[in-house]
């Protein structure tokens, strides 16, 4: 294959850690961007290496609204230099808990930015968006136009996760029953029991833990929950399960946001034996020397994209 017809890839600054993860999982070519801050914090965007006629590949997650802006950018830019196919790959969509409104006046920020990205100028071959392990199914659905949405299942990589830190006979577990259903079919295929707790609601922001829905005691228990931001769910799922009998708990996530302290104050809960979550968001790249093990997911993107 000659090196113009592979396709090209860019990241955003923010994920450039995941450009060269996926350029040697699928043989691709990396493409070199120019970046610079200036002192009012603008940034100025170059595109290096030159993609008429090309299809491209942007890996750039929603992590902030700099980063959405700059993907925004970086995408139309491509289109309008002449990139024939653009996909797009974010790993982390944020906003995603925000899919709909609860109260009047609510803001629905997940639709509002997928209208954004919909308005990226179509390439001749067309806009794809892959977007992983969303909190919410019904997401995809908000892009509109000229962009089409996959939702991309890390279920074979947190398979895996599971049944190594598990081992025979483990349950797998959630925090709560809204990942249940996801959580039953991932045990079904490993072949292992799956759990949940009910939760009761004490006032507006508060719960507290009702019940374990199955049997864990002297059980090896792994929860799973889609995103981990400050922990508190699963602080007290974990403890649910570990009264309930369980003889030792590991988690995984797909998306470990982990803001401020959060990954010290489960470390320092003593509940977990490990903490696993995949490299969808560039913040846990700074917690590995403290204890938490990231697994690569660019290869999980590979089938859905040009090659």
């Amino acid at each position: 294959m000659s090196s113009r017809s592979r396709p090209l890839v860019f990241a955003i600054p923010e994920y450039s850690y995941m450009q060269s993860s996926l350029c040697n999982a699928g043989n691709l070519e990396p493409g070199e961007l120019e970046v610079r801050l200036f002192p009012d914090g603008e940034r100025y965007l170059r595109i290096a290496t030159p993609v008429t006629d090309r299809d491209v590949i942007l890996i750039g997650g929603t992590i902030s609204d700099a980063a959405t802006l700059t993907l925004f950018d970086l995408a139309s830019a491509l289109v309008r230099y002449g990139a024939r196919r653009l996909s797009l790959v974010v790993p982390y969509y944020g906003y995603s808990t925000m899919e709909r409104a609860v109260r009047e006046g609510e803001v629905v920020t997940a639709k509002t930015r997928a209208s954004l990205l919909s308005a990226i100028p179509p390439a001749s071959y067309g806009n794809r968006i892959l977007l992983l392990d969303l909190h919410s199914e019904g997401i995809p659905h908000y892009f509109e136009g000229e962009l089409t949405a996959v939702h991309v299942y890390g279920k074979s990589v947190i398979g895996a996760i599971a049944s190594r830190l598990g081992g025979d006979g483990f349950v797998l577990a959630c925090t709560d029953a809204g990942r249940a259903k996801w959580v039953e079919s991932l045990a079904n295929d490993l072949g292992v029991t799956p759990a949940f707790v009910y939760k009761r609601r004490l006032s507006g922001s508060e719960t507290a833990v009702a019940a374990v829905n199955a049997q864990v005691k002297g059980k090896r228990v792994i929860i799973y929950d889609d995103m981990i931001r400050t922990g508190s769910s699963l602080l007290g799922a974990g403890q649910a399960y570990r009264d309930a009998g369980a003889s030792s708990l590991a988690v995984i996530t797909t998306h470990g946001l982990f803001p401020g302290d959060a990954f010290a104050r489960l470390q320092a809960s003593g509940l977990f034996t490990d903490i696993v979550c995949t490299d969808s968001h560039p913040r846990v790249l700074s917690l590995q020397k403290q204890g938490l093990v990231v697994e690569p997911i660019a290869q999980l993107f590979l089938p859905h994209l040009p090659g």
